[in-house]
């Protein structure tokens, strides 16, 4: 008998002022039996940084050909891919093709690091591609904050990230590796 997904529940109320997007959002999350507390908390913060109301969830680890977070516009087209972890680098330029913008968010310390050491030449020749890196710190704190329902408080300011739930407020570093933005 197959593993069935668990369902997160989160209230998300995002203030970015960067981008001048304020918003709440009730997100329905259902996390992949391999997928870890980690993995979910990086993917509900991509959205976060990402936030828009054609925003949604792919398939994400059970269909290879769905990034984690997309933004299609209403042809069909796709706007933005978003993928999480450590991806191959054919992936990341299938994605680059199909997609007029691409971020990865990269987590997991010197794996991480590896990744982008091994794979830096040929994505920076992607012009369409961000990479960001969110370090093992930040990635820890927002693992203490998955809980089964959510509610959380999203601030962006001057590129400073902070999220917060009930007991909580912590700020989450994200690293630009690559890119605009």
């Amino acid at each position: 008998m197959a593993l069935k997904a668990t369902i997160f529940k989160a209230e998300l109320n995002i203030a970015d002022m960067d981008r001048h997007y304020y918003q709440d959002h009730s997100l329905t999350l259902a996390q992949h039996p391999s997928e870890t507390d980690e993995r979910l908390m990086v993917r509900l913060l991509a959205f976060a940084l990402n936030a828009h109301e054609d925003l949604s969830f792919g398939k994400g680890l059970s269909t290879e050909d769905e990034p984690d977070l997309w933004r299609k516009d209403l042809t069909g087209a796709i706007e933005l891919w978003i993928d999480l972890g450590l991806p191959d680098e054919r992936r990341v330029r299938k994605a680059c093709g199909r997609a007029r913008q691409v971020i990865i968010y990269s987590y997991g310390g010197r794996g991480a690091d590896l990744w982008w050491e091994q794979n830096r030449s040929a994505l920076q020749r992607l012009k369409n591609l961000s990479v960001l890196n969110l370090p093992v710190a930040s990635c820890a704190a927002l693992t203490k904050m998955a809980q089964r329902t959510m509610q959380l408080q999203c601030t962006i300011q001057e590129g400073q990230v902070w999220l917060a739930d009930q007991q909580d407020r912590i700020e989450v570093e994200v690293r630009r590796v690559m890119g605009e933005g």
